[in-house]
Formats: structure tokens, sequence, C-alpha cells
């Protein structure tokens, strides 16, 4: 195998204040092990809050806001979790624009836990399999989703997972789906 598969990829981390640390940093140092390049897109600049569950954690520096991000840069999202991240981000129509441009292109997407709601809220989720937090999973369903209760489901061009426990099957998905995708950043 391959030392760094994801070598050259660019992976946009896309949250905001209140996600589930774990589920972004965990798959962001995955990444990175792997060759690639993340960047955390937040809707404002300077640092995004992370949470342990209910507990406020540590911060992360923002590396561009969605404002300044184009999908077209990018070969694949990943979507950390947590429902305060997830719920504000899926109202922001710039936010369900870079997820669908990202998916129009073919391009990998990596959701986990409450991020599917963003998938959800842009109309993406009709016919696609997938897992989330069980909490979600009439919405997923009523958006026209498969949901599933499995640590990790790979439905063509997405990888989902339920919760922090599963992130090592998450990770080892996510370096899977990118390392496959034959879609790159323009």
């Amino acid at each position: 195998m391959q030392i760094n598969p994801l070598s050259g990829k660019r992976i946009a981390i896309l949250v905001t204040d209140d996600f589930e640390q774990a589920e972004l940093a965990e798959p962001k140092k995955a990444l990175e092990q792997a060759g690639a390049t993340t960047q955390i897109i937040a809707p404002k600049s300077g640092e995004v809050q992370g949470m342990k569950h209910d507990v406020k954690a540590d911060t992360f520096p923002v590396d561009m806001t969605l404002d300044q991000a184009n999908p077209l840069d990018f070969d694949g999202v990943l979507l950390p979790g947590g429902a305060l991240n997830a719920d504000a981000l899926r109202v922001l129509p710039k936010a369900q624009a870079f997820v669908r441009a990202i998916d129009n292109q073919g391009k990998p997407l990596a959701v986990i836990c409450h991020a599917p709601w963003l998938l959800a809220s842009a109309n993406l989720v009709k016919g696609r399999t997938l897992t989330s937090y069980h909490t979600i999973q009439d919405d997923i369903r009523n958006a026209g989703g498969n949901w599933v209760d499995q640590e990790m489901v790979h439905d063509r061009n997405w990888v989902s997972s339920r919760s922090p426990k599963d992130i090592p099957a998450f990770n080892r998905g996510i370096i899977s789906l990118f390392a496959n995708s034959r879609i790159t950043a323009h």
C-alpha cells in the first residue's frame, strides 16, 4: 500500500462553534498522516470552539471563511458532528451550496454523528444510504434517505458514521474513500 495515499489531496473541514472535538481532531489527524492537506472552514474567521459532548474543549484556528472557500479548490469534505454545530450549519445557504457543489462533482463527503443534517437541508439525502447519530434517523428518512444502524456506511461518494465511538472505522472509511476518488480539485 502507498505510504501517503492522500498526497496532494485538499480536504475541507466544514464546522462552526460547538462541534464534537473528537470528530474533527481524530479524522483530521488521520487525513494528514495519510498525506492530505486539511483546512478548517467556518462561517466566521478566528477560531471555532470544540466540545467534548456538552463541555467546552479546545479551540481550533479557522483557515478560511465560508465566504472565501471555493468548493472547486477541494478534493472532498469532512463534516464533524455535534448537535449545536450541525444545527447551526444546516441553515446556512453557503454551507448548503458548498456541500451541494462537492456532491454534484462526485467528490467525497465524510459525515459523522449529527453532520448529515446539512446534507438533508441541502436536499442531497434522497435515495442515499447512510448512518448518523440515532436521534436524527427520522430526519434522514423524512429527507428520503435510507438510515441504517452501522458503525460506518459507504454509499458511492459518501462515508458516514454514528458517533465518536465509531471513529476508528470512520477514519479507515474516509482514507479509503478519499484515496480512491478519481475526481480532483481544478
